[in-house]
């Protein structure tokens, strides 16, 4: 598996963005991704998640999204939801985008200007889809996103491929965030949303307990293809 290595990309004050680097064990034609962990923080699940990706070819940079928040740190998936949605409650999309120009720099000057993809979980595939909306990357992939239909007006603005990824029996995303988001985006050229009947939130997370290995393997093959698309 590909070595990982903790970077720093901004400081602000005694905080500072840290994040996760990937590096493909041999120059490769593979795009590069910026990866956003879930709610929960940049813990060991995304920090392998990135080395697999790497090894399959890809420069990836995991940020800590949460590097201006109390705590700044990943929490326990037993016992930590609590803590995670009073985290979320005070996080600040807008910042979060400006956070993710500076990665998505300092991952383009590092990777020797591979073609990026951001790929976001949870609160995190909100960040993806207004990576796609606000920034310059070339393509997007949303899981089990919570709360991609306060931002469909900015829709209008993604010129790349997005993908979204949701489970049907999803207790986190509710069918009306889903409905909501289908009714607004379906005519979007550039947009595709792909369902997973019978399967519920965090199904691509292989340590969680709704882990779905086929939906998970589903969702992964298409997540590659739009990848190798990018060359």
């Amino acid at each position: 598996m590909a070595d990982g290595q903790w970077i720093t990309l901004a400081e602000d004050g005694q905080r500072r963005l840290a994040a996760y680097e990937a590096r493909p064990a041999a120059r490769a034609g593979g795009a590069a991704i910026l990866l956003f962990h879930d709610m929960f923080g940049l813990g060991a699940p995304f920090r392998e998640l990135a080395e697999r990706y790497a090894d399959d070819g890809h420069h990836v940079l995991a940020p800590n999204l949460f590097w201006r928040s109390d705590p700044d740190g990943v929490l326990p998936y037993d016992g930590g939801h609590e803590r995670g949605w009073t985290r979320l409650q005070s996080f600040d999309f807008d910042r979060a985008t400006a956070d993710v120009r500076v990665a998505l720099a300092v991952l383009r000057e590092r990777s020797g200007g591979r073609k990026v993809a951001a790929i976001g979980f949870c609160f995190s595939g909100v960040v993806s889809f207004l990576a796609a909306a606000r920034t310059d990357v070339d393509a997007a992939a949303a899981f089990y996103a919570l709360g991609i239909s306060r931002y469909v007006s900015e829709a209008a603005r993604i010129a790349c491929p997005v993908q979204l990824h949701y489970g049907l029996a999803d207790d986190s995303v509710p069918m009306t965030e889903i409905d909501a988001v289908a009714a607004a985006l379906q005519s979007h050229p550039r947009i595709e949303r792909y369902l997973y009947p019978g399967v519920g939130h965090s199904f691509f997370n292989p340590v969680r307990p709704m882990y779905d290995p086929d939906a998970s393997a589903l969702a992964g093959a298409r997540v590659a293809a739009m990848l190798g698309r990018l060359g």
